[in-house]
């Protein structure tokens, strides 16, 4: 099983780059030892992957467009194929550790336009719906997936037929999935459209262009949206306003130069869009706790170890 201490993401978007060890089999097991990350929580991103996940200690809150979910050791979930989410540690008595199923919808489904991807895999990955599906122990029905799930991480990679075994595997968790969100599947209500491409392309335009002067008419125009368009699609999919999303992209992007370059703060400020030191300094401590100088000092020191 890998073991995780931080998240790549793909150059100039927020969809998370998967560890897969080969694009024929696209599936990674990991254990995310969510303490050793950064920061206390992971920012908003997605991917095409289906995730599974154990919390196997600690507490951690999910946040998706629609839903706010709190998991704690011993609950289960899943986050569905292109879902926006986000995590935050809820605690620090104990030891964040999460271990995850991660695998491409195409895994189970195979061929293109198959029955399988037809029937089965389809109708939930394109559920507008079902965001996140949390699985608690003390449902019974619910506690067989959670079950299975844990059991699929004993699965080892240098047991013979370990493919068709994961696969296996993944495709009974599927199935009761599938059975557990039947009554959302059969309720054809209209709602909004999980998939907003244009959330995205904003977010995308924001992580390409961090570094200069972003105005919200320029935003709103890469989506095709008004201003006020603009700030609802933010408050409704990232809760969060347009120019708070700017701000915290660039910290993000400092953090990263701080901890991983020896680029001069000035600058980094500067490279952020977050202009002079005294203005970036005093932005960093106040979404951070440190200053940029500490905050250097503290995980490049942390990392020689």
């Amino acid at each position: 099983m890998r073991i995780t201490r931080n998240l790549e993401f793909q150059t100039g978007s927020k969809e998370e780059k998967l560890p897969y060890e080969t694009t024929d089999f696209p599936y990674v097991a990991s254990q995310a030892e969510l303490d050793d990350y950064r920061e206390p929580f992971v920012p908003w991103h997605w991917h095409n992957a289906i995730e599974l996940f154990y919390m196997e200690s600690g507490q951690l809150k999910y946040h998706t467009p629609n839903e706010t979910m709190v998991f704690s050791a011993g609950w289960a979930g899943m986050v569905n194929s292109n879902v926006l989410h986000m995590t935050e540690i809820q605690t620090h008595k104990e030891k964040n550790i999460q271990l995850l199923h991660i695998f491409e919808p195409k895994l189970l489904a195979g061929d293109h336009g198959s029955r399988i991807e037809q029937k089965y895999i389809m109708p939930i990955i394109t559920s507008s719906q079902i965001e996140i599906i949390p699985l608690s122990p003390k449902v019974s029905e619910q506690a067989v997936v959670i079950d299975l799930i844990r059991r699929a991480f004993f699965l080892s990679e240098e047991e013979f037929g370990y493919e068709i075994k994961i696969r296996e595997a993944l495709s009974q968790i599927w199935l009761h999935l599938f059975q557990i969100c039947s009554p959302i599947l059969r309720d054809k209500t209209p709602v909004a459209n999980r998939t907003d491409d244009k959330i995205k392309r904003m977010m995308v335009h924001i992580h390409e262009h961090y570094s200069e002067k972003i105005s919200i008419p320029e935003l709103a125009e890469v989506a095709f949206l008004s201003e006020r368009e603009c700030y609802r699609a933010f408050q409704n999919h990232l809760h969060m306003t347009p120019v708070e999303y700017i701000k915290s992209y660039r910290i993000q992007r400092a953090r990263q130069m701080l901890a991983d370059t020896q680029t001069p703060i000035t600058e980094i400020g500067y490279a952020c869009g977050l202009g002079n030191p005294s203005y970036f300094g005093r932005i960093f401590r106040e979404l951070t706790g440190y200053t940029p100088l500490e905050y250097r000092r503290k995980w490049q020191n942390r990392d020689k170890k």
